[in-house]
C-alpha cells in the first residue's frame, strides 16, 4: 500500500516567519507522534523565506482526516491563520518509492 503524501504550500507576512517557524515546529513534533503519520517535514523555501512547503505522510487514508481532529492541529491552524499572506493550498500524492515499509 502507498503512503498518501501532501505538500501543503503556505505563504506567510514577512513578519510573521519566526512566529510561524515555532507554531509550525511544535506542531510537526506533535504530529509525528500520531500512529497515521509516517513523516511531516517543515522546509522552508530558500529564495522567499515567507514560502513553506508542509510535508505530510499519511499511513492511512483516514489519518488526514483524524489529525484536524486533534488539538494541536486546531491550536496550530487558529495560530497561524493571521499569519498567512494567502489561503494555503495543497497538493496529494502517492508514495512510489520507497516503498511503505521504508517510512
Amino acid at each position: 500500500m502507498s503512503l498518501l503524501v501532501v505538500h501543503v504550500h503556505v505563504r506567510v507576512n514577512p513578519g510573521s516567519v519566526e512566529a510561524f517557524l515555532a507554531a509550525t515546529a511544535e506542531n510537526s513534533r506533535q504530529s509525528l507522534l500520531e500512529p497515521g503519520i509516517a513523516r511531516f517535514d517543515v522546509v522552508q523555501q530558500m529564495d522567499d523565506p515567507t514560502r513553506f512547503v508542509l510535508v505530510e505522510a499519511y499511513r492511512t487514508p483516514e489519518a488526514p482526516a483524524l489529525h484536524k481532529e486533534t488539538a494541536h492541529y486546531a491550536l496550530w491552524r487558529d495560530t497561524v491563520a493571521p499569519m498567512m499572506a494567502e489561503p494555503r493550498s495543497s497538493v496529494k500524492f502517492l508514495s512510489v518509492a520507497p516503498g511503505p515499509d521504508a517510512w
